[in-house]
Order: structure tokens, then sequence, then C-alpha cells
């Protein structure tokens, strides 16, 4: 019959097919097999949006670089307790994602995530004295080893040959580097494959027309 509308009964419903609805999608088949979900998303592919390397940053945030993560108190110190936070959340990710991969939930982790290289640069002797600062407060600790701290210009050039030129060469110029922060990319990908194969599946519907979002 024309309009008539069908109803299903469905235990959890994610709005957006992004990498929160992937994680907690499967931490939740986790918790209990038997649950049925339904993924809701406005576009025809997961993980196009916010959750896609190309829309932001592409990382996983560690504060190895926001430098807004380390403010400076009054008295001219640096407050890394934020960082401090933030870096330890992102370890207990890393340990999930590596459950996932031993439980087959990610097939191929390289397309998943992989190291990348990661600078704050700043200049001006301002913001070279803060950043000086923020590296003496965050090298001390065992979460930010392995972070370098340069103000000399070849150096920099070497880190950065698009972003260090010629022009400039006498105004103050400081950097630091950290090796070990972790690109994203296809991170949302493969959980949706496992989600939607479980039994009861979850389950991603054809998107809305265009201009139409679903809202919980």
């Amino acid at each position: 019959m024309q309009g008539e509308q069908h109803h299903q009964e469905l235990d959890v419903i994610l709005i957006g097919a992004g990498i929160m609805s992937a994680t907690l999608g499967v931490l939740l088949k986790e918790l209990n097999p038997r649950l049925t979900i339904s993924i809701f998303e406005s576009l025809a592919e997961v993980a196009a949006e916010s959750s896609n390397a190309w829309n932001n940053a592409g990382t996983g945030h560690a504060a190895l670089c926001e430098l807004n993560y380390t403010p400076e108190r009054a008295d001219g110190s640096i407050d890394i307790s934020k960082a401090l936070a933030i870096n330890e959340d992102f370890e207990i990710s890393k340990q999930l994602w590596a459950y996932f991969v031993e439980r087959g939930f990610i097939e191929k982790p390289g397309a998943f995530i992989h190291q990348v290289p990661h600078v704050s640069f700043v200049s001006g002797e301002k913001d070279v004295a803060f950043l000086r600062k923020r590296f003496a407060a965050l090298g001390g600790h065992h979460l930010f080893a392995g972070m370098e701290y340069s103000e000399d210009r070849d150096e920099l050039e070497e880190w950065m040959p698009l972003i260090v030129t010629k022009a400039g060469r006498h105004h103050p110029r400081g950097c630091h580097a950290h090796g070990h922060r972790h690109g994203r990319g296809l991170r949302s990908v493969d959980p949706f494959a496992h989600l939607t194969s479980q039994e009861p599946a979850g389950r991603l519907p054809p998107p809305p027309p265009e201009g139409h979002r679903c809202a919980a």
C-alpha cells in the first residue's frame, strides 16, 4: 500500500559512518554479539567526511604538535598536563587498534595506520621562546621521547624544505619534530567491513536523498 511504513526493531542506531560509529559499533558487538545495529550516513560511502584524511589533519591527535595543548602559565612556565592526558588516551587507542588487528577486524594495518613525521614550526622571538620552553617541558617525559628541537636554519631546511626559504634568513625560527605520530588514513573502513559482516549484521542503509541528513 502506498505510504505504508515498515518499522524494524533495532537495539542500536548510529548516526554517521565515521570513525566514532565504527569503533563504537565494533565494541558493542564484542560486548553483545546479538545486538542489531543500524548505521545511517547521508553520503554514499563510509568515512568520507571528517574521518577522511583529506578533510582534516589525517592524524591521531597525540598532543605531539598541538601547541594549544600546552598553554603558557602567567609565570611563564608551560603547563603540559593536558598534553600528557591526551597522549595517554592515544596510547590506549593504539592498544584498541592492536586488538582489532589481533582479532582480524583490521586486515591490513599498513593501510589503516602508519607512522608519519610531524613538526611544529614557529617564527619570531616570542614564539620561538615559547616553543623552546615547550620542548624542555615535554622532552623529559617518556611519552614524548624522541622529540627533537632545532633553531639551526640548515637543519630546519632539511626537515621542511618547502617551508624554509632563503627569505628571512636572519629571522628567528624554531621547530620541534617527532617521528612517531600516526596517520589514520582509511582507519574507519576496515572496522565497518567487519561490523557489516556480523550476524545479526550491522547494517548501512542506502543513503537518503541528497540534502537530507538522518537525525537521532
